[in-house]
């Protein structure tokens, strides 16, 4: 069942619309002003938000705004409405972020279809993201076996070189200290290649051979 939070200052509206979108099987929160709806989208992870424009202390604009911009909300697809008929309210609500109005009064069959058009485009934008995300995890493990190889490849040399030079009778120290030393810088280097995987926010990803994309560790802004 679709969750979605209405936040409007007039209880007879929101009532309205709970009764309504009860009907179409959907489960209503209700938040009076802005501040509780900021609280309650954070809180309840709504899959959509009506979001009433002229409220009292804490407008819709405000909370647009707020929601659009954080990070456990910004996804959440919010419908504003609105008795205002001036093109630049609708047009300020729509920079801030919402993704479709309504003007009261409204009908239900507008209400219901503007309501699952913001549900499918978000269901869209999740799957979207979704293949984002594992993308970007598959060009980081290839990323990784790329930057990684070299260094982990002279590791096991030196390693094997020292336990050669510690089977002879006469073992040099020099040989072993210098083997010691290409370890010590290998190792550093693969720290750093993680470091840099790991401080990564938003990465380059660059074709890489057969159909494996990587990541750009000398991209600017990596």
């Amino acid at each position: 069942m679709k969750k979605i939070l209405v936040i409007d200052d007039y209880p007879d509206n929101v009532f309205l619309l709970q009764d309504r979108l009860e009907q179409e099987g959907f489960e209503v929160i209700k938040a009076y002003e802005g501040n509780m709806g900021i609280q309650k989208a954070i809180e309840e992870k709504p899959d959509l938000i009506l979001l009433d424009i002229m409220m009292p202390g804490v407008s819709g604009y405000d909370v647009c705004k707020i929601l659009t911009t954080n990070e456990e909300t910004k996804f959440t697809p919010i419908i504003l409405l609105t008795a205002l008929t001036d093109a630049e309210n609708i047009k300020e609500g729509l920079q801030l972020g919402a993704f479709d109005y309504i003007k009261k009064p409204f009908n239900k069959i507008e209400l219901v279809a503007r309501i699952n058009s913001a549900l499918r485009f978000s269901e869209t934008n999740k799957i979207l993201l979704e293949v984002e995300k594992i993308k970007t995890y598959a060009a980081t493990v290839v990323t990784a076996n790329h930057e990684i190889k070299q260094p982990l490849t002279l590791i096991n040399l030196s390693t094997a070189a020292i336990r050669r030079e510690l089977s002879k009778e006469n073992i040099s120290k020099e040989v072993i200290t210098k083997r010691v030393e290409f370890i010590e810088n290998a190792t550093q280097d693969i720290i750093k290649v993680l470091e840099k995987l790991g401080s990564i926010r938003k990465p380059v990803i660059t074709p890489y051979v057969n159909n494996l994309n990587i990541i750009d560790l000398t991209a600017e802004g990596n």
